[in-house]
């Protein structure tokens, strides 16, 4: 597709005209991509519908504008002098653009079948890559010049208004040219409603190869809400570290900036969802502007560059939380709990989601069993992601995201998406003091992370500790992040503290003792030791611990490590 459509933008005052560059950027997109796969296709290395739907009418566009607009334009421009006009010219041929429409409203499904294909199909995926090594590509992938047509209505209707407002009032081609916009903007109606998709698109994938082309983001539902530097806090000495973060309407991308000038630009360190997000500002005696970002997957303690930079962080975070919680109606009806499921009852089934990974529970995450090796292994339940045994996602249901092919679900998204519910579950049971999910109350407390543990003379373990807000007395011990069962829970007032070193236990321990009860923990370092031990100094006295508004220096903060959060 090429186009090189110049506009006078001062007529007899001036010699210069604007300049569409952008049609440089398209004459590979029929010339080269789809001439290439169609060749490759008659080889039947690949089905030959698929490049045909890929590219649509991408062909029929290219000959009128190569055959008819352009030499058209060109002799104009050679008799410009003589002839200074283009309305007529436009008002002949201007009804064709309207062809647009039907590579426009092919747009989205070519994108999702070059995608299906780049996935599924080594062949196809090295010639996509060979042909855009080539110059004649500019760097550019194939999405990006597919992007270009859908935006070549509009740059028209853009440039022929800019040619009107310098055209005298009383000029010759003042009236062809009025004509001719008109049935350009009709024509633009058909690419104005795809112009912010595609433009999202286009930055979506700027910001996939800036990643490495590693994180599957390329998905129109996704959109770019705020991007920029940032710095991450650590919790174990009063360092900060250069971070980049990406805001978009369903996530977070948490990522370490790389210092390279060419190819990928930062790598992706967490994914936060927008799903139970919580952001409020923080107060730090040693870095001012500092915010906490806390999710189900991760808390982040951040510092902005100036107040008005923290602010707008955080409004962008609220903004964003607020319009996906009105998007996403949570469970009612079906369950008690409605937490439970961490995917809106609109989205069940209809989107893949999150999966709880393996080692982020140490039970069964809907009957709480403990797993093994032989007689109770882990499955994820394919509609809410959970992990759960065999029992408990011995059930199968017909997913929509999958094309409605049937999938293995656990027992309860199995009575949301069939409507058959126990009898049990009608009743209803009533949890017991141990079955409230580490992760609820991980994400609402006054400290939580791993310790190791060790109960009288039982080897020692590695738990996740977590000492709620609503419960700030009680110290609950869970086997991993993600179990929906304590192991046990320590009531702390009353207990003495000893921090004293002895010689049998690691360092960095300290225990919990009352009669003859004695709870032995141990920290990563001797700092978070102190940390923890300041927390529970004030509940064993009956006096309630900051909350992590007040108490900035909480575990949850704390950079990972390969045992952290």
């Amino acid at each position: 597709l090429h186009s090189d459509l110049c506009f006078p933008s001062a007529l007899s005052r001036a010699g210069s005209h604007t300049k569409d560059t952008s049609a440089v950027l398209q004459l590979p997109l029929n010339k080269v991509f789809y001439s290439k796969l169609l060749e490759e296709a008659r080889k039947e290395t690949f089905p030959m519908d698929v490049v045909k739907n890929i590219f649509s009418n991408i062909s029929s566009i290219n000959t009128f504008h190569s055959q008819f607009l352009l030499p058209d334009l060109e002799k104009r421009m050679g008799e410009w002098t003589s002839t200074p006009r283009i309305g007529d010219i436009l008002q002949k041929l201007t009804p064709f653009l309207k062809m647009y429409a039907e590579y426009v409203k092919n747009f989205d499904h070519a994108m999702d079948l070059l995608k299906q294909w780049l996935d599924r199909s080594p062949p196809f995926k090295a010639i996509i890559l060979e042909i855009q090594s080539q110059e004649v590509c500019g760097s550019l992938s194939l999405q990006h010049h597919m992007l270009e047509p859908v935006q070549r209505v509009p740059r028209y209707e853009m440039l022929l208004k800019d040619y009107l407002k310098k055209l005298p009032h009383d000029h010759v081609d003042r009236r062809d040219a009025e004509k001719s916009l008109e049935i350009i903007a009709t024509a633009a109606t058909h690419s104005n409603t795809a112009i912010r998709k595609t433009e999202n698109l286009k930055k979506l994938l700027e910001i996939y190869e800036m990643l490495g082309e590693e994180e599957d983001i390329v998905n129109p539902s996704n959109e770019l809400i705020k991007e920029g530097h940032i710095l991450k806090l650590a919790a174990r000495n009063t360092s900060a570290m250069d971070r980049y973060l990406f805001l978009f309407n369903n996530m977070l991308l948490y990522c370490v900036p790389k210092f390279s000038l060419v190819g990928q630009k930062f790598t992706v360190r967490t994914r936060i969802g927008i799903d139970g997000m919580k952001v409020t500002g923080t107060y730090n005696d040693d870095y001012p502007h500092t915010f906490q970002v806390s999710g189900k997957e991760r808390t982040l303690e951040l510092q902005a560059s100036s107040e008005q930079d923290k602010e707008s962080w955080i409004k962008a975070f609220q903004e964003t939380i607020h319009i996906y919680l009105q998007k996403n109606e949570t469970f009612k009806s079906a369950f008690k709990d409605p937490e439970e499921i961490p995917v809106s009852i609109s989205e069940l089934g209809k989107r893949a989601p999150r999966w709880i990974r393996d080692n982020e529970v140490t039970m069964c995450m809907r009957c709480k069993e403990a797993f093994n090796a032989l007689t109770r292994r882990r499955h994820h339940c394919r509609a809410c992601g959970y992990v759960v045994c065999g029992k408990c996602s011995d059930y199968k249901a017909p997913l929509e995201y999958d094309g409605n092919r049937i999938n293995k679900v656990c027992k309860d998204c199995n009575s949301i998406l069939t409507g058959h519910i126990d009898s049990e579950e009608r009743e209803g049971k009533k949890k017991g003091i141990l079955e409230i999910e580490a992760a609820q109350f991980s994400g609402n407390s006054i400290m939580c992370g791993f310790l190791q543990y060790c109960e009288k003379n039982k080897p020692w373990q590695k738990v996740w500790c977590v000492i709620p807000q609503k419960e700030a007395l009680v110290l609950y011990l869970y086997g991993a992040p993600q179990d929906v069962k304590a192991q046990s829970t320590i009531p702390l007032l009353g207990y003495q503290v000893e921090d004293g070193p002895r010689a049998t236990d690691p360092p960095a321990s300290f225990r919990l003792s009352q009669s003859k009860s004695v709870h032995s923990f141990a920290a990563e370092s001797e700092d978070l030791k102190q940390r923890w031990l300041k927390v529970i100094r004030m509940a064993v006295t009956g006096e309630v611990p900051e909350s992590p508004e007040e108490n900035h220096s909480t575990e949850i903060t704390q950079e990972p490590s390969s045992d952290g959060v």
